[in-house]
């Protein structure tokens, strides 16, 4: 393993930038967050930064690629498995709460409006995204399917529903963190029980009221 600077080994350097930039790019995103921060955040200088990664593109490119993939592989396990309808979406969830919990604000990251609207970073963020939407309604129309519902626009208003949720439920953890990927599966399960069995009824049209 190669040294980096003062001994410490390559790796373990890249490693505390990483970390630092991680958690600059999820807090601020991407336009508001400097090379010059990040490097006071590592505690290292600035030109090592650049050194290990380049300009701030490939910093922002080396945070995705290091968890992202993990990330998309683990929903795509699920996906492979044999759950299915709300069984399937648990065990989703788990899967994104287990896979984000060593680096929490790499959801951020991949649906960060702010980043790069073209060039390498942009094209690496889209192919996560789409892995993720297309993953999210195929599960989504399994489960309308499952209860009866066949029409395509319910479907697609359903996944994005759904991926606000997964969001929001992402950035309540990050608000929190004291709890634990296992807590946040346990409170997405309660939460999903009570709504699932709530009572149902459609209103009245306009015309009537």
């Amino acid at each position: 393993m190669r040294a980096g600077t003062k001994g410490v080994p390559r790796a373990d350097r890249e490693t505390q930038i990483l970390d630092a930039a991680d958690r600059l790019f999820g807090a601020g995103g991407y336009a508001s967050t400097s090379v010059d921060a990040v490097a006071r955040e590592a505690g290292i200088s600035k030109p090592l930064v650049y050194q290990y990664f380049g300009a701030k593109d490939g910093l922002f490119a080396a945070c995705l690629s290091r968890a992202t993939h993990t990330l998309v592989d683990a929903i795509e396990d699920v996906a492979r498995g044999e759950s299915v309808g709300l069984e399937r979406g648990v065990l989703t969830l788990a899967a994104i709460f287990a896979t984000l919990e060593p680096h929490p604000y790499t959801w951020r990251l991949i649906f960060d409006g702010s980043a790069p609207a073209d060039g390498p970073t942009r094209r690496a963020r889209q192919e996560y995204q789409d892995r993720i939407v297309d993953l999210a309604r195929d599960g989504v129309g399994e489960m309308l399917t499952l209860a009866g519902v066949s029409d395509p626009l319910d479907r697609d208003a359903m996944t994005v529903v759904w991926l606000r949720v997964v969001d929001a439920l992402v950035d309540w953890w990050l608000e929190h963190p004291e709890q634990s990927a296992d807590d946040m599966v346990r409170r997405s399960v309660r939460l999903i029980t009570a709504v699932a069995a709530s009572p149902a009824s459609a209103p009245p049209p306009p015309s009537a009221i």
